[in-house]
């Protein structure tokens, strides 16, 4: 019996009628609206095209017409980018070790490590929020805990302040950081492991020298796991920031919701998109050349 042939692109054609459908024409219609001039009580004024909000990115208009330089919308943009690379770079730090102590364990308790790990992920993300709200609260949980230590004086201020979010944030993409790195960490071969012991390294050298370098592909997913969401992330900052720790994805959220500026929130939407297209072609790029040097 001869077997089936199937070309190339009838194979690839449900994957990319999927980004079509769910990527393409949606960005598409966002690049669209964003032209469009906006409605008098909202909405858009369908064929009416203006560039006013691109320029609102930017400038602003005083009542006598005249353009100033407005920092504001930036200044919110670099505060996502600056608490997404921490929380980034937090996950990371508390990621790996483990990732590492779960791929040390046996096959039995490491699937009770996953099974914690993934335990979170049963309750809505709007759920685990309200429970740090309670948490970090004045007179909650922490507050008690850290007043029974004397080192401290209630209340702490926690709530709604930056520091709020960036806990918020670890805590909901943690897993994501940890489940790559976990991943990759099982596939590797650990004859490898133990002909770097019998040639003399110590156990840093192992782990900076042939356990890390061979995670890395596991380590740039969770990364790009964790960063890319939680650049755009909404439920965290509007709980526990308070506002003041304003996001992003609660501009733009704003701008369809409250100020219904669509030709603005979709703006806004398109350079979220286009900042993580090329900080994600950046780190391919990054990652190319470090194979070719390789």
């Amino acid at each position: 019996m001869s077997a089936i042939r199937t070309s190339p692109g009838l194979l690839t054609a449900p994957a990319a009628l999927f980004l079509i459908v769910f990527m393409l024409v949606p960005v598409g219609l966002m690049l669209y609206v964003s032209t469009l001039e906006r409605g008098a009580f909202g909405g858009v004024n369908w064929g009416q095209h203006t560039a006013i909000a691109y320029e609102k990115l930017l400038f602003e208009r005083d009542l006598a017409g005249q353009i100033a330089f407005n920092s504001d919308y930036i200044a919110i943009i670099l505060r996502s980018f600056r608490l997404a690379a921490i929380t980034t770079a937090v996950t990371l730090a508390l990621g790996i070790p483990t990732a590492l102590y779960m791929a040390s364990l046996t096959p039995r308790r490491a699937a009770l490590m996953l099974f914690l790990v993934t335990v979170p992920f049963w309750t809505n993300l709007l759920v685990r929020n309200f429970a740090w709200i309670l948490i970090l609260r004045n007179g909650g949980p922490l507050d008690s805990a850290l007043a029974t230590t004397g080192l401290v004086t209630p209340p702490l201020d926690i709530l709604y302040t930056p520091l709020a979010t960036g806990i918020g944030l670890t805590y909901s993409f943690l897993p994501f950081m940890i489940l790559p790195i976990y991943v990759a960490l099982e596939r590797i071969d650990r004859r490898l492991i133990e002909a770097a012991f019998d040639l003399g390294a110590d156990r840093w050298r192992v782990l900076s020298r042939v356990v890390l370098p061979l995670a890395a592909p596991g380590i740039a997913a969770g990364a790009i796991l964790v960063f890319v969401p939680c650049l755009g992330a909404y439920v965290s900052p509007e709980l526990l920031g308070g506002g003041k720790s304003l996001m992003i994805g609660n501009l733009i959220q704003a701008q369809f919701g409250a100020s219904r500026n669509w030709p603005f929130g979709a703006a806004l939407a398109l350079v979220l998109v286009l900042v993580l297209l090329v900080s994600l072609a950046l780190l391919a790029s990054v990652k190319r050349r470090e194979r070719l040097a390789s």
